[in-house]
């Protein structure tokens, strides 16, 4: 299976997971880097390196690009416009914000959709609609299973 595949099918296993912030435990607590660092932890073993603390509104005020940086580290960046299910998509939340939230491309067009966890609600799969596309910052594939 291709590592986009066993990351979507690990998302998926994610569903109902309540929203916890900092917390990546499938079944007790996530936030949307959590479920990312678990479908990463189901693939490979470990993480990669340790996360520090972060606050929910990712340095905002300082305009860091941390998590987007962090990403770029990590996974193999795509094309914007070259989806496919498992890709990692990475979100501005508001035009000329930094880069502070994930999810996982579960269906593409014309019934495009992703899994992500947010506060007040749990992982949950939602409609990827024009609003949340075009908040879309960046893509990433996770690498070969080989890493």
């Amino acid at each position: 299976m291709s590592p986009g595949g066993a990351a979507l099918e690990e998302a998926r296993r994610w569903l109902g997971t309540p929203y916890v912030h900092q917390a990546s435990c499938r079944g007790a607590g996530t936030d949307c880097l959590g479920l990312i660092r678990g479908i990463w932890r189901r693939l490979y073993g470990t993480e990669p390196c340790a996360v520090p603390p972060y606050s929910a509104d990712w340095a905002e005020a300082g305009g860091e690009e941390s998590l987007l940086s962090a990403a770029g580290l990590w996974l193999r960046a795509k094309p914007v416009g070259e989806a496919a299910p498992g890709d990692v998509l990475l979100f501005r939340m508001r035009a000329g914000g930094i880069a502070k939230h994930l999810g996982v491309q579960s269906a593409l067009a014309p019934h495009a959709r992703f899994i992500h966890a947010y506060s007040g609600h749990c992982v949950a799969e939602s409609a990827l609609t024009l609003p949340w596309e075009r908040r879309i910052a960046a893509r990433f594939a996770f690498p070969p299973v080989s890493v």
